[in-house]
């Protein structure tokens, strides 16, 4: 390229690599956010770009990746034929043009921002480390193969490509750390283990379950609190090096009980958590097909719960929820000391709920064990919540508390966020929300308890239900026919995803005027006022994490 001289030449690389490095931080970003939601998990973010290909590889970058193809091509053969500036010039002008046209500047608004965690900055070096090394092997190779005249288009060209595969970068840069992240994670996770055990005296409660892990671990902490200076996990924090951070930061020598909640993706997961964690008390509190895409069956799920019950020590205490079929089979096999609750089969019970009232305010009942009794009024909503305060009182029992102030701490229970929990009361109609992930259960349940309003209609804003694996299309297309139960109106959010929803509806004989598709929650905030009128309820069932957003 004898006829560009060294200013132009610097300032052409200048713009080149400047909206380069502009454009990859945009994309890598958006990349690194979605391991982080995936846990940093290359098979979770595998499955992630196979679901959402039309996310990772937008029009408009395929579009324009194929036009700077077919402009690099150009060139080629038009340098081949006339060495001139113009052509250099226009080309690197057009690839500017375009490479600026994919930029995403509109900050798009997410549930849960990226937090810039040390290691969301590792992995952000490692991605760029493997961009340079990918640059410095492009330009090697040019250098050998190609003439000057060709090597900065083919090598825009190339760095094109590399920006079009931004999140097989970010995979490899993934791969790249994961010894260094493994044993950063064994350090802190051994930290934790060590310092757990230091407290001799500490009663350590694990919960866990396909459903009501949450709801539960706050019933818990609420009634024991009278008598226990207690830590319980964050909200959400529930993996094992979230459990370690806990464990490290927080945990003090005036703990005298520490409430954690256990969260598997994988058979061994719980079990991991619980030789951190060295629980005393385990409580089992249901079992469904949620997140069925990581276990592929049921049976998968209940081993996977039941490695809590294993690690309990011989004299630890298991506690199970005697209604639900599959726990009921665990229970049954246990040996170890264990409480059973729950609302069926009284006889067989150690905690139970007779005499259950429900309405849309909250419930009451009657607490029992094998000696005695007492009312217990509480503000959740639903019969299942009786369920989970059942899970609470069993723990409470197991730590010598009794039925007296078991029910005093009942009645402070206070709804976990965004679990059946009812806002905007000083409107004129009642909202519910219930947007934490979803799933089959609990989307039966959140109809149960708006069919107990007797005023007003019923409306149901949802995307549907997710990590579900093969068996996404038949919940769907079951809890399209329980809203055509209950519901009035229906507002589906997402297309593709609720289109099982949408199918179940129209063969249950649902009023087709009723059902409203559209794209984002703020869009069916938006139809919403266009149809609630004072008294109706409305439910917000389920809200989908960014990583799930069509």
């Amino acid at each position: 390229m004898d006829y560009i001289n060294n200013t132009l030449f610097f300032t052409i690389v200048f713009c080149t690599l400047g909206v380069f490095i502009l454009a990859a931080y945009k994309r890598s970003k958006y990349f690194l956010h979605m391991m982080q939601l995936e846990e940093y998990k290359n098979s979770n973010f595998i499955k992630w770009t196979e679901k959402f290909s039309y996310k990772i590889y937008p029009k408009k970058i395929i579009i324009n990746t194929g036009l700077i193809f077919i402009l690099t091509v150009v060139y080629v053969i038009s340098a081949f034929i006339i060495k001139a500036k113009s052509i250099f010039i226009s080309f690197i002008i057009i690839w500017l043009i375009l490479m600026v046209f994919t930029i995403n500047i509109k900050k798009e608004k997410v549930k849960k921002d990226l937090v810039f965690t040390l290691r969301a900055k590792r992995l952000f070096a490692a991605n760029w480390i493997v961009y340079v090394i990918d640059i410095i092997l492009d330009i090697f190779i040019l250098r050998l193969l190609t003439d000057n005249v060709y090597f900065y288009p083919v090598l825009l060209l190339l760095m094109t490509i590399n920006y079009l595969l931004a999140d097989k970068v970010m995979y490899i840069a993934n791969i790249l750390i994961r010894p260094i992240e493994n044993k950063i994670n064994k350090y802190y996770f051994d930290l934790a283990q060590d310092r757990i055990r230091s407290f001799k005296d500490l009663k350590v409660v694990g919960i866990t379950g396909s459903v009501g892990k949450t709801t539960t671990k706050l019933i818990t902490s609420t009634i024991i609190n009278d008598k226990f200076k207690l830590l319980k996990t964050s909200e959400g924090h529930n993996t094992k090096m979230e459990i370690s951070k806990a464990i490290n930061n927080t945990l003090s020598n005036e703990c005298e009980a520490f409430v954690v909640e256990l969260k598997a993706r994988k058979i061994g997961d719980i079990k991991e958590q619980a030789k951190l964690t060295n629980p005393s008390i385990g409580v089992l509190t249901a079992i469904g097909p949620s997140n069925m895409k990581n276990f592929n069956n049921i049976e998968n799920i209940m081993k996977t719960k039941y490695e809590l019950i294993e690690e309990l020590p011989s004299d630890g205490i298991a506690i199970f929820n005697y209604d639900d079929k599959y726990i009921k089979k665990l229970a049954d096999k246990t040996f170890k000391e264990k409480i059973l609750f729950g609302m069926e089969n009284l006889e067989k019970l150690d905690i139970y709920a007779t005499d259950v009232k429900v309405n849309e305010m909250g419930s009451t009942f009657i607490l029992n064990d094998k000696e005695d009794s007492i009312k217990c009024e509480t503000k959740l909503l639903g019969k299942h919540n009786i369920s989970n305060l059942l899970a609470g009182a069993s723990v409470a029992k197991a730590l010598g508390f009794s039925l007296k102030d078991i029910s005093k701490g009942i009645k402070k229970v206070k709804p976990a966020p965004n679990r059946l929990e009812l806002k905007n009361l000083e409107t004129d109609f009642i909202m519910i929300d219930d947007t934490f992930n979803s799933n089959l259960i609990g989307c039966k349940k959140a109809l149960e308890v708006i069919s107990k309003f007797k005023e007003g209609r019923k409306i149901i804003i949802t995307p549907g239900i997710i990590e579900l694996g093969e068996q996404d299309e038949k919940e769907n297309k079951e809890f399209g026919i329980n809203i055509a139960k209950v519901c009035d109106y229906s507002i589906l959010v997402g297309k593709k995803r609720t289109k099982p929803i949408y199918e179940s509806l129209v063969k249950e004989g649902f009023n087709e005027e009723n059902i409203f598709v559209v794209n984002s929650l703020e869009d069916a905030k938006e139809k919403l006022q266009s149809i609630v009128k004072p008294n109706d309820v409305v439910l917000f069932e389920n809200d989908l994490p960014d990583n799930y957003k069509e």
